[in-house]
């Protein structure tokens, strides 16, 4: 689940799936530092990105909400779907997602590390 979650956070708080390309995220205690200068902190089951969007998670669904735009994230197994047609499959410690129009992205999680291209 960390790793779904890493990867979720990364396509949420990224303003386009082309922005977490070779993008680092650091995760000290229940902040989050992207290379790209975005930052998240999580408390309890709800996370805060600095450019505003917020995320909350509740079992196996995570609602974010970014503004005047809202999506819901399931997630079954290793697959995560979104409602804006996005999807994430895990396998160990890679996640690949696609954003429903073609384009793909890989994050991997390493300790502390979430490395997307």
């Amino acid at each position: 689940m960390k790793l779904i979650k890493a990867a979720i956070v990364a396509v949420t708080f990224a303003a386009s799936l082309s922005a977490v390309a070779n993008t680092t995220y650091s995760t000290y205690g229940n902040t989050t530092y992207g290379s790209n200068g975005t930052t998240m902190q999580t408390y309890g089951n709800t996370t805060y990105g600095s450019n505003g969007a917020t995320a909350q998670t509740y079992g196996n669904t995570t609602y974010v909400n970014q503004g005047n735009q809202s999506t819901t994230y399931q997630t079954y197994g290793n697959t995560t779907y979104g409602s804006n047609g996005t999807t994430a499959q895990t396998y160990g410690n890679t996640t690949y997602i696609n954003d429903g129009h073609g384009n793909t992205s890989t994050c991997q999680v390493y300790g502390n590390q979430t490395y997307c291209n």
